[in-house]
């Protein structure tokens, strides 16, 4: 049987309006526990989405008042939707290709849930698939060439020291 987004995904989801403000929204990621809240227009659509790091990166770090900053000017619009017969593995492959761990489930203009990557590695059998999307979604060009860490493998101190108490 194949796996659907409706069976997975987090139905009626928390949203506010664009003219609340960052504030309200990071209120609302705080109470339950969640790291997006969808915004929807005055007719009820999706309008795009606030997530945590928005809030941090467009806010916080621009040292703006989170109380004073309306969500309108902070969403991500147009985000990559689903619908709940979305097969499972499709929307993972679609958090992969744009970068992102959480996806808007979308029927007939409404706004009916969301899904996480969180719910994709719970739900499907094959968590390496899972964890491959997450470590795509988790790097970039920009953090390897900047961050480029340590090599892979045992650093050379660790080798010397093994071989010394033997």
């Amino acid at each position: 049987m194949t796996t659907l987004v409706r069976h997975v995904m987090t139905e009626a989801p928390r949203s506010l309006s664009g003219s609340m403000s960052a504030a309200e929204a990071a209120g609302i990621m705080a109470n339950f526990d969640v790291g997006v809240v969808p915004i929807l227009d005055d007719a009820g659509a999706l309008a795009g989405l606030v997530t945590d790091r928005d809030i941090v990166l467009r806010v916080v770090a621009a040292r703006e008042d989170p109380t004073r900053v309306p969500l309108e000017r902070i969403i991500t619009r147009a985000p990559v939707v689903v619908t709940p017969d979305t097969e499972l593995s499709d929307a993972n492959d679609l958090m992969a290709e744009h970068r992102v761990r959480r996806l808007p489930v979308v029927k007939d203009a409404s706004l009916v849930g969301i899904i996480s990557l969180g719910d994709v590695a719970l739900a499907l059998a094959s968590k390496r698939s899972v964890g491959e999307t997450l470590a795509d979604v988790s790097s970039s060009p920009g953090t390897v060439s900047t961050n480029p860490g340590p090599d892979v493998g045992t650093p050379e101190r660790v080798l010397e020291r093994r071989e010394a108490e033997r």
